[in-house]
């Protein structure tokens, strides 16, 4: 049964029938906060286009009798066609909170999608000789789907709506700055402010200086020191600057501090005197906005990473299972001990999650923080721990991890939380260093694949793996993940660094 509802509770209005049918179809909607996981909301939204595409096809098929519905070939093309016009809506930005608050524009933008879809498929089905680009059928699979389509986004607006009063769509926001400037903003983001952001309050150095003491209800947390804990033990969504441009330290003191964290930050440029071209700004209701840092994967971009986990993951671990069969085996024929090795690591947002290992040391030397690095011919690994290190068989049991969104198949290696270079702890020899965790940590990464995994002994060696780490962070695709993937057996056969 899901817990109930704080942020309901707090404001007083209990759960519509919406949230309410929600909460129940879909429990894995929302995180330990209670906030909704838009990833996951709009893959549902995406999934309900194309089944309603390929539904309506279907039904228009039986309707019509100009093909057979449950012909295969019939099934698959429907369906081939539900997954064009999803990516066409996608192209169109349409998968967005802020787009599917507004019914008008979401059923032209399905029925400009629609026809565009249709008309290439007609005249490729013509020139293929296909019979189903019947007029007759084509044009009562358009009308289903607009219809289908219509009500579903009619639905998926009333519960966005019914999800933002009860504080479960929000973003979650911060302001950083005071006085005049900050009570404007408050003011100006009027109805933005009660539906769509949820204000925690403000963040200012200048109290006691001069007039930084907000005049708005909006209650003072603390200093800028404090803001990067608060930021992701709340799991801030969205920070806005109103300290003024001109103010470039404060600036950069702010930027340094949340850099390693999940999260957008905008500058308010609602009293700004500096005046650029309207596609440099982004607004937040009426008011205007520079971008200064975006999340490192948009919410479509982490659905689709979640999916490409969930379904790359399962198979990899069906096709490993006879191998970690046998390592499993032989770990416990090797030495006395667990087969299974529990570390606590760095994992997204800088959370400390339980990574596992095939156990590759003796039960007596087992290191669970990474406290001492291991070292070539280390006493403390078995003999069959040697050969799974320098394989990375060790490593196999993460998919599990993977299977249960804690990590990644592709991202940057999860670090124990001891783990030193040259005897410094890895976030004191690399400034940002936390900033590899803005993504989920991965089974094997970029800089795994480009010879840079295994013992990181010196602070070069550790400079580099992080740079690799930021650079797969900032160039994310399917593609790149899907070549590090391939090109992960063959990093792997040097044994290179790995003891």
């Amino acid at each position: 049964m899901q817990p109930p509802n704080p942020t309901a509770k707090a404001s007083g209005q209990p759960p519509s029938a919406i949230q309410r049918a929600i909460d129940m179809c879909t429990p894995h909607l929302f995180d330990k906060r209670r906030s909704i996981s838009r990833p996951i909301f709009l893959f549902l939204v995406a999934a309900s286009d194309v089944a309603a595409v390929a539904l309506a096809g279907l039904l228009s098929a039986w309707l019509t009798g100009t093909a057979n519905p449950l012909q295969a070939n019939f099934v698959v093309a429907a369906s081939a066609c539900g997954l064009l016009v999803a990516s066409v809506l996608h192209q169109q930005w349409s998968y967005t909170i802020h787009a599917l608050r507004s019914t008008t524009t979401q059923i032209i933008k399905v029925a400009t999608s629609l026809y565009a879809v249709f008309l290439a498929v007609a005249g490729l089905a013509y020139l293929l000789a296909i019979p189903f680009y019947a007029p007759g059928l084509l044009g009562c699979w358009i009308i289903l789907a607009l219809t289908a389509m219509a009500i579903s986004r009619w639905v998926t607006q009333e519960a966005i709506e019914s999800l933002s009063r009860s504080g479960s769509l929000v973003r979650r926001t911060v302001i950083v700055g005071g006085g005049k400037d900050t009570d404007d903003l408050i003011a100006a983001l009027g109805d933005e402010h009660a539906s769509h952001l949820k204000i925690f309050g403000i963040f200012d150095d200048r109290l006691g200086e001069r007039d930084g003491t907000p005049r708005s209800a909006i209650a003072r947390l603390g200093t800028f020191d404090q803001l990067s804990t608060f930021c992701r033990e709340k799991g801030i969504d969205l920070l806005i600057v109103t300290v003024p441009p001109r103010a470039e330290d404060r600036l950069m003191q702010i930027l340094q501090q949340l850099f390693v964290l999940q999260i957008d930050i905008r500058v308010s440029a609602l009293n700004s005197k500096l005046r650029l071209i309207s596609s440099a700004y982004s607004y937040i209701g009426k008011v205007p906005m520079l971008a200064i840092m975006d999340k490192p994967l948009s919410d479509w971009d982490r659905a689709v990473k979640n999916i490409e986990d969930r379904v790359l993951g399962l198979a990899l671990l069906l096709a490993a299972s006879p191998v970690m069969a046998l390592v499993a085996l032989a770990v416990r024929l090797d030495s006395k001990g667990p087969i299974l090795f529990r570390q606590k690591r760095y994992g997204f947002n800088n959370e400390l999650i339980e990574v596992y290992k095939f156990r590759s040391m003796y039960v007596n030397d087992l290191d669970a923080t990474a406290s001492k690095l291991v070292t070539r011919n280390d006493p403390r690994v078995t003999r069959v721990g040697r050969f799974i290190r320098a394989t990375s068989l060790d490593e196999l049991p993460q998919l599990f991890n993977v299977l249960r969104g804690e990590m990644s198949l592709v991202g940057p290696r999860p670090h124990a939380t001891q783990a030193k270079a040259d005897r410094e702890l890895y976030q004191d020899v690399v400034q940002g260093y936390f900033a590899r965790h803005r993504v989920k940590p991965g089974v094997t990464g970029w800089a795994q694949i480009n010879g840079w995994r295994g013992e990181t002994d010196t602070h070069e060696k550790l400079q580099r793996r992080i740079e690799h780490d930021i650079y797969y962070i900032d160039n994310w695709s399917v593609a790149l993940d899907l070549y590090i993937i391939a090109m992960t057996p063959f990093s792997l056969i040097s044994g290179k660094n790995a003891y």
